[in-house]
């Protein structure tokens, strides 16, 4: 009885084995959006210069076709404002937003102005220029930046694309999945 027990064990094991050998599940790769991939989804950002009206819950915007178009910035709630680099009337913006039932709100914006100028850390030295273009200060660099956008809300450096974490009048904090990067801005 005790061989008859063990090679009913051994049966009904050999056969749970092999059938879960036999079942391969289904392996789902994550879809990763880079920037290889962000020129094929459109830029929802809209560009413009920031009005004499704007205040502390409102942003009118002159957009670059002439138009202009005011923002509600909400503080609180899942369509909260975010805004990098201040608001200053004459100053370009970028700005990203949707329309809801109280009109138009602004989701982030980004001041653009704030963003040029010469940026660096304890690798990098480089100067963000108007008209896209980027100036490595630093000869040893193997890849440096040479070209700069904002797509959808999102600073794209040549084939880099970035979270604006931070942008102040010093500092600029510049986050992917392969970390945050802060840089200072230098004289």
């Amino acid at each position: 009885m005790n061989k008859t027990l063990i090679l009913a064990f051994v049966a009904i094991s050999a056969v749970i084995i092999s059938a879960c050998h036999q079942q391969k599940g289904k392996v789902t790769t994550p879809q990763i959006t880079d920037s290889l991939t962000i020129s094929t989804v459109p830029d929802s950002t809209i560009y413009g210069v920031c009005g004499e009206s704007t205040a502390m819950h409102n942003l009118e915007i002159i957009s670059d076709s002439g138009d202009t178009l005011t923002y509600e910035m909400l503080d609180e709630g899942t369509d909260s404002a975010i805004v990098r680099g201040g608001l200053l009337a004459g100053d370009r913006m970028a700005v990203i937003a949707k329309k809801s039932v109280e009109g138009n709100v602004a989701l982030k914006v980004i001041n653009l102005t704030t963003l040029l100028g010469k940026w660096i850390s304890l690798d990098k030295n480089f100067e963000i220029l108007e008209g896209g273009i980027v100036n490595s200060n630093v000869k040893a660099e193997s890849n440096p930046w040479t070209e700069w956008k904002i797509w959808n809300g999102r600073l794209v450096l040549n084939k880099d694309t970035f979270d604006i974490d931070n942008l102040g009048a010093d500092s600029l904090y510049l986050g992917n999945n392969d970390g945050i990067f802060t840089y200072k801005r230098s004289k």
